[in-house]
C-alpha cells in the first residue's frame, strides 16, 4: 500500500491555498451585501478542497502516462513516477475525489438555492459537473487541453471567474458585475501560479509535447506574459475599490502586491529553472493573502 506521505506529496497541500483564495473571497463580498451563511462556507470550501486534490491527481496520472513526468523534470518528483503509488491507486482516488466532489457539491447547491428557481440550480449542477471534467482533462484522456496551452485559460475561469462569481451567487442568488473585477483578480493571479510552473518545466514540457503556453511563447515572452497577468489582476481590483468605496480600508490589499511585484522581479532575472519552484509557492499564498486583506478591507 501507498504511504501517507506519498499520498500526500500527491495532493500538493501548498497548491490549496490558492483554490481556497476564490471561495475566501467571494464569501468576504457576499457579507460585504450582508448574506453570508456558515453552512455555505464551509460546505464551498470542502467542495473546492476535494476539486483542487482531484486535479492534482489527474494531473499525475496524466503527466506520468505521457511520460512528461520523467528522471529530467525538474522540481519535486511525483508519487507515480518513483513508483511509490501504483496506477490503479491512482485511478481508485481519482474517482474517489470525483464522488466526495459530487458530494460536498450537491449538497451546497441543495442548501444554497433552496429558495430560487429550479433551472438556477440546474445551472449550478452543471457548472460544478463542469468543473469536476475539466480538473481531469487537464492531463488526461485524449487530447487533454492541458497539453495544447488551454491550461492557463482553464485556471483563470475556474480558479478566478467561476470561484469567486459562483461563490458570490450561492450566498447572494443575484450577480453583481462589479464583482467580477476582483473575480479576474484570482483568475490572473491563479494564471500566473501555472505559468511559474509551466517557465519551470519548459524545457521538458516542449521534450515531450505539452505546449503549454510558455512553450509556445518562448522563454522571454513569457515573462513578459506573466508580468502582464500580475500587473492585470492589481489593475482590476484597484478599478474594483475605486469604482465602489471611498474607504481607505479598502486599500488594505495593496500591502500583498509588494508579493506580486516581487515575483514579477524574480521571473524577470531568473536563469536557473528550478529556482522557480519555491515562487510557485509564494505567489500561490501572496494570493491567499490578497483575498484575505481584500475582503477584510471591504468589511472594515
Amino acid at each position: 500500500m501507498a504511504s501517507v506521505k506519498a499520498w500526500i506529496q500527491s495532493f500538493r497541500l501548498h497548491t490549496l491555498p490558492l483554490s481556497l483564495s476564490s471561495i475566501i473571497l467571494g464569501s468576504f463580498l457576499a457579507a460585504y451585501q450582508q448574506c453570508f451563511q456558515t453552512f455555505i462556507f464551509v460546505m464551498a470550501l470542502l467542495t473546492t478542497l476535494c476539486l483542487q486534490i482531484l486535479s492534482n491527481l489527474a494531473n499525475d496520472y496524466g503527466d506520468a502516462k505521457t511520460g512528461v513526468d520523467n528522471q529530467e523534470r525538474l522540481g519535486p518528483k511525483r508519487s507515480l513516477q518513483v513508483g511509490s503509488i501504483t496506477q490503479k491507486q491512482m485511478k481508485l482516488a481519482i474517482i474517489i475525489f470525483v464522488v466526495l466532489s459530487l458530494i460536498f457539491g450537491i449538497a451546497l447547491i441543495i442548501v444554497a438555492t433552496k429558495e430560487i428557481a429550479t433551472l438556477k440550480t440546474f445551472t449550478l449542477l452543471f457548472i460544478g459537473i463542469a468543473a469536476i471534467i475539466a480538473a481531469i482533462k487537464y492531463t488526461m484522456g485524449k487530447n487533454p487541453y492541458g497539453y495544447y496551452g488551454f491550461g492557463d485559460l482553464f485556471v483563470f475561469i475556474f480558479f478566478g471567474l467561476v470561484g469567486v462569481i459562483g461563490t458570490y451567487f450561492l450566498y447572494t442568488h443575484s450577480i453583481n458585475f462589479l464583482v467580477f473585477l476582483p473575480a479576474m483578480s484570482i483568475g490572473f493571479f491563479s494564471a500566473g501560479v501555472l505559468n511559474l510552473n509551466n517557465l519551470r518545466d519548459r524545457v521538458n514540457d516542449a521534450a515531450y509535447g505539452k505546449r503549454t503556453i510558455v512553450v509556445q511563447l518562448g522563454l522571454q515572452k513569457a515573462k513578459y506574459y506573466h508580468a502582464a497577468l500580475l500587473i492585470l489582476g492589481m489593475l482590476c481590483a484597484i478599478i474594483y475599490t475605486l469604482t465602489n468605496t471611498t474607504s481607505i480600508y479598502a486599500w488594505l490589499y495593496i500591502i500583498s502586491f509588494i508579493g506580486i511585484f516581487k515575483s514579477i522581479n524574480v521571473v524577470f532575472k531568473n536563469q536557473d529553472p528550478i529556482a522557480l519552484y519555491p515562487e510557485l509557492k509564494k505567489l500561490s499564498l501572496t494570493t491567499f493573502l490578497f483575498s484575505l486583506l481584500f475582503g477584510i478591507g471591504l468589511l472594515l
